[in-house]
């Protein structure tokens, strides 16, 4: 028997690469086990986290990763613990440590009964006989509608913008790295920063866009880099959406990726920013230019912003609780300013929907008259004038479509004019009379 001690062909060659399953495999797992009776038996140390529901990590990958190489037998590579959670959190899913129980209470120690207890944190809904769900938490629709190819000809159908105008906006954030959309309210400023990050990358692809919010209690810490508490009251040095977009970015770096700052302005710049004004540069990004971050250790790698990162940001005009942009960061931004349109796009996605001649004439000449006016007031002027979005979705029907405007005029714009003319009360109602007359 020549071939008696001849090893079998390990089961891992070359078929065996974890690098083979992908967000999507993970995904599929999660259904199949969702619809499974038999559920897996319960984690000790780790959970996956996915729309409010916790699964053990390695069972989850071991289906995952037969359904990426088409064996029903294969086995998962590698160990359970940090080296399986790192290819999860590599494909953006949420690894955390189980829910601590109280010392010395019944369920102290009892995995499998702190995995029932999961119910009372999750909200999932109770299953037995004569127990159907009253609630359920809906899911993402931008998962559900996958990766779509986009470009020119989508955006002008979604947006009241020019060609040349958001053509130049996209130049701009290529060229700069860095655009900030700065308007009125309700010019779309949001909507538009979203559709040119889809732009960008040619596709509507989340996974490579990350959206935050500034206000006045965010924080560097927050941003880049700080310590925070764990699930077990440990206060550990944890990375901010920063530092998770450009090491994202870094391994990738064939595909941009984009930062979105919604409401840029309302935070404490200087704060939140520290010394990656330096970065934001378009000169400055690439290893050439890392710098240590304050909380890092001695030894840990320097930090530096990717080439293939860029941040666009929004800024409204009519806030007066806030402070001139520093003008650090304004160099380091290409502006681009956002204007109400009532124009013939936005009247024909009315007339489109369904909205009467009458109404639209209406709504185009109120709110023009209005927009004029605040535009001549010298306390105002034209960052404070109001704009389309109010408007963008009208009823179904077309009976309702007075009751609609009137409500947006009477509930939304009206509360606005007197804000503005906080000081002059007299002529804030006589707007409101011709507003709503």
């Amino acid at each position: 028997m020549p071939n008696a001690h001849k090893p079998t062909a390990s089961r891992y060659s070359p078929r065996m690469d974890p690098d083979l399953i992908t967000r999507d495999h993970v995904l599929k797992a999660l259904r199949q086990l969702d619809r499974s009776d038999a559920k897996p038996a319960a984690s000790t140390v780790y959970d996956l986290v996915y729309r409010g529901r916790r699964y053990p990590p390695r069972a989850v990958v071991q289906l995952a990763f037969r359904l990426a190489t088409g064996d029903s037998g294969a086995a998962w590579p590698l160990p359970a613990g940090a080296p399986t959670n790192a290819v999860l959190e590599r494909l953006d899913f949420t690894v955390a440590t189980k829910r601590p129980t109280l010392a010395n209470s019944p369920l102290d120690g009892d995995v499998a009964a702190q995995h029932e207890m999961q119910q009372l944190y999750t909200g999932r809904p109770s299953e037995g006989p004569g127990r159907a769900a009253i609630a359920q938490e809906p899911g993402a629709a931008y998962e559900s509608g996958g990766i779509q190819p986009y470009g020119m000809a989508e955006a002008l159908r979604e947006v009241f913008v020019a060609e040349e105008k958001l053509a130049d906006a996209l130049t701009a954030l290529r060229r700069r790295r860095n655009l900030v959309l700065q308007g009125p309210p309700g010019t779309g400023k949001t909507f538009l920063a979203r559709r040119l990050a889809w732009l960008l990358l040619g596709a509507t692809d989340a996974a490579r866009i990350e959206l935050v919010q500034f206000h006045p209690s965010y924080s560097y810490e927050d941003f880049v880099q700080g310590f925070r508490p764990d699930a077990k009251g440990r206060f550990l040095l944890t990375p901010g959406v920063l530092l998770d977009v450009c090491r994202r970015a870094q391994a990738d770096p064939a595909r941009p990726y984009v930062l979105l700052i919604d409401e840029l302005n309302r935070g404490n710049l200087s704060r939140i920013f520290g010394e990656l004004l330096l970065l934001l540069e378009a000169d400055k990004r690439g290893p050439a230019h890392a710098v240590r971050l304050p909380y890092a250790a001695a030894t840990e790698a320097r930090f530096f912003v990717p080439e293939n990162v860029y941040f666009i940001g929004t800024m409204n005009t009519a806030d007066r609780s806030l402070a001139p942009l520093d003008y650090a960061l304004r160099r380091r931004f290409a502006f681009v300013p956002m204007q109400p349109e009532f124009g013939v796009l936005f009247q024909a996605l009315l007339a489109g929907q369904g909205v009467p001649p009458p109404v639209i004439e209406r709504l185009v000449g109120r709110l023009t008259e209005l927009n004029q006016t605040i535009a001549d007031d010298p306390d105002l002027g034209p960052g404070y004038r109001i704009g389309h979005s109010y408007f963008c979705q009208p009823p179904a029907g077309s009976e309702d479509a007075e009751h609609w405007l009137r409500l947006i005029l009477e509930q939304e714009i009206a509360p606005l004019l007197d804000e503005y003319w906080l000081d002059q009360p007299g002529k804030a109602a006589a707007q409101r009379r011709r507003l709503l007359s």
